[in-house]
């Protein structure tokens, strides 16, 4: 030993080399004999390994209860439990029986490892084949058999039934068993936090522990998720808070006149093209020329906004009732008017000479394009259009005629009527009531002076 040592080395360090030769003998003895230390596994992570094995059941779950609804809405409730277990079966095949670990579990980095007896008969997982199919009948189909036992007994009013009912005593009894699985769960979850072994009752039960995959795991936290989940909910409140202020019947009034100010096709194509299409670049102007409102068939003893308000009032089944009775009328009419060849405009058709108007025109008052409507209904619907800027014309300030589908730029009162329908408010000439005979209304003087006249039942 002495020769095989440099003589440049001291005598005093080979002399203390030599006398610890035999403790660190005796220390490769205890180390060679010591068993290998497990690897450590937090708890945290096999916490969320249950957590995201309970979102992929529900993520896999709510397409098809979605599609079951649309297909019958009563087999949301009849087959969820039976979608549910069938979920689970096939979840616990793939990952649990064939990997010998879930896919939550494997997505921290964990699997399932077995201390119990020894067993010859193993899967490909690696676990015994007995404590797979205990684990799996204790895990998916247990719990099915609780929901399905439960919703039963909810439905045939166990619970209410007399105390001496065999009903009663096994809702008693179902009861007290979902006391003491709780009061299990909770101790064990007590150990659990205490040594980390076992994550549930079942495990503990079964001797299932989770462990690291590999030997030197490393736990790396990813926040990538969390923040695009603050960056979209602090979108989404913002969207939240922005879209009430924005006046969307506006935009789309603007977005259709932009459109309907733009040549047509037809006027952009040159003449050539256009004769051997077969096109003319008056085919736009003459479909403006008729152009016919929404309530273009009914009766001009009737008004067309109480008739709107009533189509669209749903909130009142009797408005409801009444304009999904009176509206199809005015288009059966006019059809047949228009079938029997009748000279007269299809707004001139009226209805039963016997039965009374069902929107009457209280206070009538004429339009700039010629149409009668309610007084009340006429004044909020032309300061509406002014103020929002909803309606046609330049800026969008005139209210659309719901008959002609023009814009009225003004009204004034009926003052006389030598022909047509009777008003139920009367024909009154000049002479009876001369202060209210020269009133009109003027469209210019209409935005952000007179309040809404009428709050309840003439929104659009």
């Amino acid at each position: 030993m002495a020769s095989s040592i440099s003589p440049a080395i001291p005598p005093h360090w080979q002399q203390a080399w030599d006398s610890a030769q035999p403790q660190l003998a005796r220390i490769r003895e205890s180390l060679a004999a010591s068993a290998e230390p497990s690897p450590r596994t937090i708890r945290v992570g096999q916490l969320d390994a249950e957590l995201l094995d309970q979102e992929l059941v529900q993520l896999l779950k709510d397409p098809l209860v979605k599609a079951l609804s649309l297909v019958n809405s009563s087999w949301r409730a009849r087959f969820e439990p039976e979608l549910v277990l069938l979920i689970q079966a096939i979840l616990y095949k793939l990952s649990f029986w064939n990997l010998g670990t879930s896919y939550g579990a494997r997505l921290q980095g964990l699997k399932y490892a077995y201390s119990g007896p020894s067993s010859t008969r193993k899967t490909s997982s690696g676990l015994p084949y007995h404590v797979l199919l205990a684990h799996g009948g204790l895990t998916v189909l247990l719990p099915y058999i609780h929901t399905r036992i439960r919703s039963h007994a909810l439905s045939q009013a166990w619970p209410d039934a007399p105390s001496s009912d065999r009903r009663r005593k096994a809702w008693e009894l179902l009861t007290r068993l979902e006391s003491i699985h709780g009061l299990l769960g909770f101790l064990n979850f007590v150990a659990f936090l205490w040594n980390g072994r076992y994550r549930t009752t079942i495990d503990r039960l079964l001797r299932l522990s989770l462990e690291p995959a590999r030997r030197l795991a490393r736990r790396e936290v990813s926040y990538e998720f969390m923040n695009r989940q603050m960056v979209w909910h602090a979108f989404t409140e913002f969207l939240l808070f922005l879209l009430p202020l924005v006046n969307t019947r506006a935009l789309r009034r603007r977005l259709a006149n932009l459109l309907s100010s733009l040549p047509s096709p037809a006027a952009i194509l040159p003449s050539p093209i256009r004769s051997l299409a077969g096109l003319s670049a008056s085919a736009g102007k003459a479909e403006d020329h008729s152009r016919q409102g929404k309530y273009w068939a009914l009766p001009l003893d009737q008004c067309a906004i109480c008739a709107e308000n009533a189509s669209t009032n749903l909130s009142d089944p009797a408005s409801a009732l009444e304009s999904r009775a009176s509206i199809p009328t005015y288009s059966t009419a006019a059809s047949s008017s228009a079938d029997a060849g009748s000279a007269s405009s299809p707004a001139e058709v009226s209805g039963s000479e016997d039965a009374p108007p069902a929107h009457p025109i209280h206070n009538p008052y004429v339009t700039s394009c010629g149409h009668v409507f309610c007084y009340y209904c006429i004044s909020e619907r032309m300061m509406r259009a002014a103020d929002e800027h909803t309606g046609v014309g330049p800026g969008g300030r005139q209210w659309e005629c719901l008959r002609c589908a023009e814009g009225v730029a003004g009204a004034e009162r009926l003052k006389a009527q030598a022909e047509g329908p009777e008003y139920e408010s009367g024909v009154e000439d000049s002479d009876s009531s001369p202060e209210f005979g020269s009133e009109d209304i003027d469209y210019s003087e209409m935005s952000e002076s007179v309040g809404t006249y009428s709050e309840s039942g003439l929104s659009e």
